[in-house]
């Protein structure tokens, strides 16, 4: 069998695969094990693998490289147009392969161990962040039921239950007053994970290169730049900026038609927590950003006089993603332009 394509419709014990010859059509079909789809790559000659970029995709993908194999991962929603009548695991694995082969199909760059494992701790790290909020908004929710309102902030809370536990007499029953001060633990403990997972952060965003350089662009800390470094390396499968902007969901929705263009809020696709980062960042340096006197600071204020504030955030979040997209590629630090004088 001359296979020039195999398509792999991945699954969590059991995989699709179906090869396509030079000219497209279909000689191969089977229904294998994961071990059994290494196997069968190993007595093909090299040819182009092609898999949805999901879980467990990055690791069968290394395992076919090193076998001589051309891995290409693509997002699965520009697979699903490729799906012929009726969707099952076999017709998944023909539409994987015939969207590989297209000229214009977009890939995604294998990622390394290291990127694995830096992207595997910040999901953990959000996944405690969201504990703790709704532990916060339970307690919020307990104190309230008995009538005591504590102001906004995540530290006024802190503060207001220390007071309350302190005090002698005590507006709590004594079983849910053992239940705060459960609670109250909990919260520290998450704290303390949380604060370890940031300083394995910062000690990486001092020895990466790649990461070093992003913390010298305002509104990139240790906790963004690790996690861009993760994701996109260096940026290398983006042609430009603005794609990287774009594949972040920080460019406008377009609904153009009869050559009429319609822009509308942003796309939000991509990286949800990239894009929640970067934003946060954004928000962050805002301040000191429009008051500098710099090119940068003189656009923000003149979009800050005509548009609304989040608009304003977003705006220098997508102006950031082009700039990290040009330090990633030239490998040179972030230097911010004085305002020319005219």
């Amino acid at each position: 069998m001359q296979i020039a394509v195999l398509g792999i419709d991945l699954g969590k014990n059991s995989c699709s695969v179906v090869g396509l010859d030079a000219g497209g059509r279909v000689i191969l079909r089977r229904r294998l094990q994961r071990d059994g789809v290494i196997k069968l790559a190993a007595e093909l000659p090299s040819c182009m693998m092609a898999m949805e970029a999901c879980c467990g995709a990055h690791y069968l993908g290394h395992k076919l490289r090193t076998q001589g194999h051309q891995v290409r991962l693509m997002s699965p929603e520009y697979v699903r147009p490729y799906v012929k009548a009726q969707k099952n695991d076999d017709r998944d694995a023909e539409a994987i392969a015939e969207a590989a082969t297209r000229p214009t199909m977009r890939f995604v760059e294998l990622k390394s161990e290291a990127q694995l494992d830096m992207q595997s701790l910040h999901r953990a790290r959000d996944r405690l962040v969201g504990e703790r909020t709704a532990l916060i908004n339970q307690l919020r929710a307990f104190l309230l039921e008995r009538g005591i309102i504590v102001p906004q902030g995540r530290r006024k809370l802190e503060l207001h239950l220390e007071t309350l536990l302190a005090a002698e007499q005590v507006s709590l029953s004594p079983r849910t007053r053992l239940l705060i001060e459960d609670q109250r633990a909990e919260w520290r403990e998450l704290d303390r994970r949380i604060l370890a997972f940031d300083d394995e952060f910062a000690r990486e965003a001092r020895t990466d290169e790649a990461a070093r350089l992003l913390t010298t662009i305002p509104g990139i800390g240790p906790l963004n730049a690790t996690a861009l470094v993760a994701a996109i390396g260096k940026a290398e499968t983006f042609g430009r900026g603005r794609d990287l902007a774009a594949w972040m969901g920080l460019v406008p929705k377009q609904m153009t038609t009869g050559g009429k263009p319609k822009l509308l809020g942003i796309s939000k696709r991509g990286n949800v927590y990239l894009r929640k980062m970067l934003i946060h960042g954004a928000r962050a340096a805002l301040p000191t950003l429009s008051k500098s006197e710099t090119p940068l600071g003189g656009w923000l204020r003149d979009l800050a006089a005509r548009a609304h504030v989040n608009t304003v955030v977003v705006a220098l979040a997508a102006k950031l993603a082009r700039t990290i997209c040009a330090v990633l590629r030239t490998g040179q630090r972030f230097e911010m332009r004085a305002a020319t004088v005219s």
